[in-house]
């Protein structure tokens, strides 16, 4: 009889700690950091097909699970950061883009340089691409103001990405987080600019 009672209790040990294990990891994915891998090529070089990275969502503020409000974050939305959204036109899918403009400014793609409010953008990790005038929302001598509560985003792989150029902007609600390290490959874990 005693050996019964132990093996319920090394199985109710074993079922206690798998739950816990569970909340503990979905806790941490709803709230701090998420993994992700890259699908397409639209960020080459920076990200190529295949890496998998981590994604801070504490840094902009988890958003409250089943809601669209957002939890208190360590930051705003910059320029250049890498970002982790809901894609507008189909929310079940996330896309990965650099952003290079907020809510309130004009952006406007010349001669392959971005400018925002008519000065050019001299921040490396965007200067260093050119970006091809594509699609309604990036032709030449046509400046785009991004509505407030909005974002303006970019792959680096300009030539090979479908981003705000094409389907316009990206509402801040939708952003989930900011890439920040890549883990996956061994040969490519680095930081993320």
């Amino acid at each position: 009889m005693s050996n019964i009672w132990a093996k319920n209790s090394t199985v109710r040990e074993w079922v206690e700690s798998i739950v816990i294990a569970f909340i503990l990891a979905m806790l941490i994915r709803t709230f701090f950091i998420q993994a992700f891998k890259i699908p397409s090529g639209s960020m080459r070089l920076t990200l190529i097909e295949g890496d998998r990275l981590m994604v801070n969502k504490l840094r902009y503020g988890p958003k409250v699970p089943f809601s669209t409000k957002r939890m208190p974050g360590i930051s705003e939305p910059q320029r250049g950061d890498i970002i982790v959204f809901e894609y507008p036109k189909d929310p079940d899918r996330d896309f990965i883009k650099r952003l290079v403009a907020l809510g309130g400014e004009t952006i406007e793609i010349k001669n392959g340089d971005i400018y925002i409010d008519e000065e050019l953008v001299t921040e490396p990790r965007i200067k260093n691409v050119y970006h091809y005038n594509k699609g309604p929302y990036g032709q030449e001598g046509q400046p785009y103001v991004v509505p407030e509560g909005y974002v303006f985003v970019l792959g680096d792989n300009s030539s090979s990405s479908h981003d705000s150029r094409f389907w316009g902007v990206v509402p801040v609600e939708n952003i989930i987080g900011r890439a920040e390290v890549i883990y996956w490959p061994f040969n490519r874990i680095r930081i993320l600019d």
